[in-house]
């Protein structure tokens, strides 16, 4: 079993202006890490982050979707140790919604496609330093909620690439962890009804979560439990956010 401490280490965190991100770079500096890459698509918020610690926060400009700020990433993040792809975008959305498609092209890009485009460019980084890799799924990505569908078909497919993953690069000493949290108190769940678990839980748990060696961590109630039934029965979850749409 990999497991990691955060302590010493160079992270890079993708979405990390606001929300989860954010907390991931609060937590990371509070365990002690020597380097944070705190990468925002929105240099507006640089000043933001350097006010959290300016000797060890790093702001990039980083759009996922954008081939040469990836590229560009190579250069300035010449040694890695954790890689955090936090970085997505949520729209509600049936699956026979008259934009689905449309939706689904423009999450992909965002939750899919990135992660795996700065997984890739970083990798040769990550495996120098026998790192560390997190994939933000989320508990949609194990079942369908139905209002959002092709939210849940990119979470499914980062799922999926992280298990892939997982199974190339155990052999290299490099852990690779998938976070599958429920509704969290974000811009992005604003709308939503259900209880709602704060960012810092999240980033704490899958800090913690990590330096056992966890691969697979549920960090809040709603995660857990929605697990906890799938587990049983896929068709019980399956069913059980039918329900809830």
């Amino acid at each position: 079993m990999n497991q990691f401490d955060v302590n010493g280490k160079i992270a890079l965190v993708t979405g990390a202006n606001r929300g989860i991100g954010k907390a991931f770079v609060e937590s990371l500096l509070k365990r002690g890490a020597s380097k944070v890459f705190a990468c925002t698509r929105d240099e507006s918020y640089f000043d933001e982050l350097l006010a959290m610690d300016n000797e060890v926060v790093k702001p990039l400009l980083l759009d996922v979707t954008n081939t040469q700020h990836i590229q560009a990433l190579q250069t300035e993040v010449p040694a890695l140790d954790l890689l955090i792809n936090n970085a997505g975008i949520a729209n509600g959305c049936f699956p026979t919604a008259q934009n689905a498609v449309d939706i689904a092209r423009l999450e992909m890009e965002t939750n899919y496609f990135g992660p795996l485009s700065l997984t890739l460019a970083l990798l040769p980084a990550l495996k120098q330093s026998k790192g560390a890799i997190v994939n933000i799924s989320s508990i949609a990505g194990i079942s369908c909620f139905p209002s959002l569908g092709p939210y849940s078909a990119t979470k499914a497919a980062l799922h999926s690439f992280t298990q892939g993953l997982r199974t190339e690069l155990s052999a290299e000493g490099i852990l690779v962890t998938g976070v599958y949290p429920g509704p969290i108190d974000t811009r992005m769940t604003e709308d939503f009804e259900l209880e709602k678990a704060p960012t810092s839980q999240v980033a704490e748990r899958t800090l913690e979560g990590i330096s056992r060696g966890e691969i697979e961590i549920y960090p809040d109630n709603f995660s857990e439990q929605m697990h906890g039934i799938f587990v049983n029965n896929p068709l019980d979850l399956e069913n059980t956010f039918a329900e809830m749409h």
